[in-house]
């Protein structure tokens, strides 16, 4: 971002060393530059300071400048006596400003496998300090004799700025890794690095929070380099942020991951496919009890209030959808799509989020900076990803939608008979459907296409010839006949695969279209009215269904058109796979 662009500080912060050396005043000047956090200045630090006293301590104990950080680690002569001041005024990161670096957002999943991102100069990084193989020696070392001096240096020079990361991490610091297949990243180096961790004094642990915290900092102005998303990548995997006392930081980190331009975010995808089950598995599972945790906190003094950190929740959710892209990347997934469901959404105000995504969703979809803007917060839904409401979720959102638009439409019929002086009549409420039992196929087709205006109110079946009010039971009835009839192989329409357990369309030529149209009309009245229909069809059909996954405006638009494989096939006719 230009310094033309960005907000202008107040103020200064205060000074935490009075007598720092002359080579670290310019850093601090410089630093000086930045920007207060809009909104979540005294929150955050209050959340810094009401941090949790399990795995890692009081939060603030650790929390100081870069130069007390030098200093502390010049004059020690053991890692285990590192003293950390108690300070109160942590500086935050700067804010997230509409024009900070964002391009018009396209999909994800849209985006073609050669898409580049501009390259651009990597940086000199400095020699690797360490192989996988001195640094776990170095830590058995450190176990046995209790001296973490060596473990720690190595910590603070890695974690201290990106480039320490990417010259500890990177495969060939010569080599650029431009490409999306490869990040160029010693996988094995990073989770023994991470694994370790977990295991060394706190005082090396608050040393890595430090670290971090020095280069979200650090590396907030410039543009972006590959060697900036290695970074990101890696950071992304600390074992730490499960921590809450973690929290603030890990948001931070989240934020500046989100708000990178789609092309960034293609390598990312890319990136994370690559990654072993479990390491991915609990990059899912971190992102879903963040979002979990600052919906329902346990202990609502640890974190900043609600209203200074609402941009967490949108942070979070999208560096999930980029994993959920991921996943749908690779075949068989990684991971079931299931484990990406959130259960604490279903204990929210459901349909408040899906109002939300009807009023404001749609414009949401065109710019990936539209969260950043105050009061955006407010507008930001789960709906807009969908992945995370589980199956119980979405069939509550549906059924009280159907159940909404079936008074809406009624109330409006209503009007309109009054307004034209005319006396209203019940039955003008319902989409009435009278047949009889022996030409219930032919019956129900001329009714539908008869009563086409009145498909989305209340379905009320009558049978012609029998007393009876349907209160629901007539409704299941006239469905379960009307499919048990048009699905049997006799009638010539599908017929059922007991390989598979599947329907699928008859070999036969068919002479009446008109029927398979009833047929998705029927699909559609089951699910607007809440009825379970016995059918199984093949995810193929599903896959033509959701091509697009957003019913067009213009309806010229062609719809249904996918492609199809045969692995599609095998799933109709699993005796047609040869292994």
């Amino acid at each position: 971002m230009s310094e033309a662009g960005r907000v202008p500080s107040p103020a200064a912060p205060p000074e935490v060393a009075a007598a720092a050396p002359d080579e670290r005043k310019g850093k601090d000047l410089e630093r000086e530059k930045l920007p207060p956090i809009v909104s979540a200045g005294a929150g955050a630090t209050a959340g810094l300071d009401r941090g949790s006293k399990g795995q890692i301590s009081t939060f603030s104990s650790f929390i100081s400048t870069v130069n007390q950080k030098k200093e502390a680690a010049e004059n020690r002569s053991s890692p285990t006596h590192l003293v950390f001041p108690n300070i109160k005024n942590v500086r935050d990161l700067p804010p997230i400003c509409l024009d900070v670096r964002q391009k018009q957002r396209i999909s994800t999943e849209a985006s073609s496998s050669e898409m580049k991102a501009p390259v651009l100069p990597e940086p000199v990084l400095p020699n690797q300090p360490k192989t996988m193989k001195d640094f776990q020696e170095d830590a058995e070392k450190a176990k046995s004799s209790g001296d973490w001096k060596a473990v720690h240096d190595f910590y603070l020079t890695t974690f201290d700025s990106f480039p320490g990361l990417n010259a500890a991490f990177k495969k060939d610091a010569t080599t650029s890794f431009n490409t999306i297949e490869d990040s160029g990243i010693n996988a094995k180096f990073v989770n023994a690095v991470y694994d370790a961790l977990l295991n060394t004094p706190q005082d090396i642990q608050k040393t890595v929070l430090k670290g971090i915290i020095n280069s979200l900092l650090r590396e907030w102005k410039g543009p972006r380099t590959k060697d900036d998303l290695r970074a990101y990548f890696i950071l992304l995997q600390n074992p730490q942020f499960n921590n809450t006392s973690t929290y603030v930081i890990y948001a931070h980190l989240l934020r500046q991951i989100s708000t990178l331009v789609e092309a960034d975010h293609h390598f990312l995808v890319h990136w994370f496919k690559k990654l072993s089950q479990k390491r991915f598995k609990q990059l899912v599972e971190r992102l879903l009890q963040f979002i979990s945790l600052r919906l329902f906190p346990a202990k609502p003094e640890e974190f900043p209030p609600i209203t200074k950190c609402s941009w967490w929740i949108p942070s979070a959710s999208k560096v999930l959808s980029l994993l959920n892209t991921a996943n749908s990347l690779v075949h068989p997934p990684l991971i079931p799509y299931t484990d990406f469901y959130n259960s604490t959404l279903d204990h929210i105000d459901l349909m408040e989020e899906y109002h939300t995504w009807q009023s404001f969703g749609n414009s949401h979809s065109t710019s990936a900076s539209w969260f950043w803007c105050w009061p955006c917060f407010l507008r930001f839904s789960f709906c807009q990803y969908p992945f995370v409401i589980s199956i119980a979720a979405k069939k509550i959102i549906i059924q009280r939608d159907s159940e909404q638009q079936m008074i809406s439409i009624a109330r409006q019929s209503l009007v309109d008979k009054v307004s034209r002086r005319q006396r209203p009549d019940m039955n003008m409420l319902f989409l009435n459907m009278k047949v009889r039992r022996t030409h219930l196929v032919s019956d129900s087709l001329d009714e539908l296409t008869r009563k086409r205006a009145d498909l989305k109110k209340k379905l009320k079946v009558t049978f012609v010839g029998e007393a009876g009010l349907d209160m629901g039971g007539l409704t299941k009835e006239w469905f379960l006949l009307l499919i048990r009839q048009i699905f049997h192989p006799d009638y010539g329409m599908f017929t059922y695969h007991k390989d598979s357990h599947c329907h699928w369309f008859s070999s036969f030529k068919c002479d009446n279209y008109s029927e398979f149209r009833l047929v998705g009309i029927l699909m559609g009245l089951a699910v607007y009215n809440s009825i379970t229909l016995d059918i199984r069809f093949p995810p193929c059909c599903y896959k033509k269904l959701l091509s697009p996954p957003i019913v067009p405006s213009d309806q010229n638009t062609p719809v249904g058109i996918c492609s199809v494989t045969t692995d599609d096939l095998c799933q109709i006719m699993p005796i047609l796979h040869i292994p």
